[in-house]
């Protein structure tokens, strides 16, 4: 092969490389609160095998309330590979800073959160991760030693020349003794990690908190033990977060309490994946693994809307996965079909009582509900089984529809679809509580 056709394929191996890396899961930037010259970054997701540090990102960008000062939240960084599972795709993409070819496939990727830790509003960068075993500085045994990283805030020197936040030592010990004032377990204990790297660490010369450093910002990196369930390590890594935004002045609101219970239900509960403008809205705490006949706009662009930043929808052959970081909540059997444009409120009759509702609404029915508005519309209650020629103006119980058609696994959740003539209009959820 001659040198020009060499260059022409690893040009060709580049862009396909950059489609599959970051077309369809470009990271976000979020910002909070208002902006001004004192924000705080913090970034989760730059290894994909990491769900504590990029959880705990997408918490923070969803149930927290800023109140005063900015917060900037990148959730999902490395958002291919936390998709795939993988530490990194494309190699680890945090030892990509010092010096990164531009045909790498995530140079693009680097080069922009490279832009936003530049921004000069920008003072404070938190990177978070989740690590090996527990950091401790004497030797105790394999998983405790100063060869593990888990349960540790890092800082790449001691001090910072000329910055607000230049004692980078003092901030971090502050971190660590508010997270070991409210620990799970006493192993779970944190400690201030300085790995030094100015003195020659050639691996933590290539990381993103170092090339902040040499930017001028103060930096730090937060580790959570590998060795705890993600609902702990998300817990341990607010715990620190907190202590950060204190530090850099900025007052918040939390929607759950900072406990391992409320935690887990942050992460877990009232989750949900919204198409077409809200025509259709799936709640994914308990979804099926499989649903199938959902109806998707033909020969259109897929429009989804996540309910958090790690919620993501794709194309997988003939199918659509519904992916929550890297977790796989179901796969979407789709029924091609015209939508129509009718934007409009329906007429439901729930427990005895007239309600209208909206397209992508969840109504809660205790004993039974009848869809009414059969001048307009055909409607089709998903799974409902019985020789009535029609489905609108029916009473239906909970007992009258197969539970295998249910949205959710405990059989709780069915689908009413409404159709002008053989047009998909919208779509109406009842749940039976």
């Amino acid at each position: 092969m001659n040198r020009g056709m060499w260059k022409l394929f690893n040009l060709c191996v580049f862009l396909i490389l950059n489609l599959n890396a970051d077309s369809s899961f470009e990271f976000e930037l979020i910002k909070k609160g208002q902006e001004n010259n004192n924000t705080l970054l913090v970034v989760g997701g730059i290894q994909g095998d990491e769900p504590g540090g990029f959880m705990a990102a997408s918490i923070l960008s969803t149930h927290y309330e800023i109140k005063k000062g900015s917060l900037w939240v990148v959730p999902n960084l490395n958002f291919y590979s936390i998709i795939q599972r993988g530490r990194g795709v494309y190699g680890d993409m945090n030892r990509k800073f010092k010096y990164l070819p531009q045909d790498d496939p995530e140079y693009t990727i680097v080069e922009r959160i490279k832009h936003h830790i530049n921004e000069p509003q920008v003072k404070i960068v938190v990177n978070l991760h989740d690590g090996s075993g527990y950091y401790r500085t004497k030797y105790i045994d394999a998983l405790h030693s100063p060869d593990r990283w888990g349960q540790c805030s890092i800082i790449d020197q001691a001090y910072l020349e000329n910055h607000q936040y230049g004692d980078l030592e003092s901030i971090s010990a502050q971190v660590v003794e508010h997270v070991n004032q409210n620990l799970i377990r006493v192993e779970d204990r944190y400690g201030v990690r300085n790995t030094q790297t100015r003195e020659g660490n050639a691996e933590m010369e290539k990381t993103l908190t170092y090339y902040a450093i040499n930017q001028g910002k103060a930096a730090f990196g937060n580790e959570a033990s590998k060795s705890l369930p993600t609902h702990e390590r998300v817990y341990y890594h607010l715990l620190a977060l907190e202590k950060y935004m204190q530090i850099a002045g900025i007052e918040f609101e939390r929607k759950f309490s900072l406990t391992p219970r409320g935690v887990y239900g942050a992460i877990n509960n009232d989750i949900y994946i919204s198409l077409y403008d809200d025509r259709i809205r799936l709640p994914l705490s308990q979804v099926r693994d499989v649903l199938s006949f959902v109806p998707l706009k033909k020969d259109a662009e897929l429009q989804f809307k996540g309910s958090n930043p790690l919620l993501t929808m794709y194309k997988d052959d003939n199918c659509y996965l519904i992916q929550y970081g890297n977790r796989r909540l179901a796969r979407i059997k789709p029924e091609h079909m015209e939508y129509d444009d009718i934007s409009a409120k329906v007429l439901f009759e729930i427990d005895g009582k007239e309600r209208f509702v909206e397209f992508g609404e969840i109504v809660d029915v205790k004993k039974s509900f009848i869809a009414k508005d059969e001048e307009n519309f055909r409607i089709n209650v998903i799974g409902y089984s019985t020789s009535a020629p029609k489905e609108s103006g029916v009473e239906i119980q909970r007992q009258q529809i197969l539970k295998r058609y249910s949205v959710d696994k405990e059989g709780k959740v069915y689908r009413v679809e409404y159709y002008n003539q053989n047009r998909f209009c919208g779509m109406v959820l009842v749940k039976f509580i």
